[in-house]
């Protein structure tokens, strides 16, 4: 099994920046791809972004130019720099993860409990 814990998440106001920081343990053989989505209240879950381990790198159209992804593999932590933060922004973030337990198992998703970013003046 894999835990994710999110943490990063607060109060911003419009224009402003956080870093969101994502760092898994447990049983971890190998990290495929890490990611952050987010869920605004009455709306799916979307993607943000995503990166993989090569360093192939996913965002969402509405955060390219304004979010960045990174992961430092040796702490098997992801993190996402987001800045000029918008009203459409808040939503709770979440970490998710492709990882396999064991070089035999195949890879498995995981996800966080979440993150809240707030974004109001």
């Amino acid at each position: 099994q894999v835990q994710l814990v999110e943490s990063g998440g607060e109060l911003v106001q419009p224009g402003g920046s956080l870093r969101l920081s994502c760092a898994a343990s447990g049983s971890i053989f190998s990290i495929a791809v890490m990611g952050w989505y987010r869920q605004a209240p009455g709306k799916q879950r979307e993607l943000v972004a995503t990166i993989a381990n090569e360093g192939t790198i996913n965002y969402a159209d509405s955060v390219k130019g304004r979010f960045t992804i990174s992961r430092d593999n040796a702490k098997n932590t992801a993190y996402l720099q987001m800045n000029s933060l918008k009203p459409e922004d808040p939503a709770v973030y979440y970490c998710n993860v492709l990882a396999k337990s064991t070089s035999w198992t195949l890879p498995s998703n995981y996800w966080g409990q979440g993150t809240q970013v707030t974004v109001s003046p």
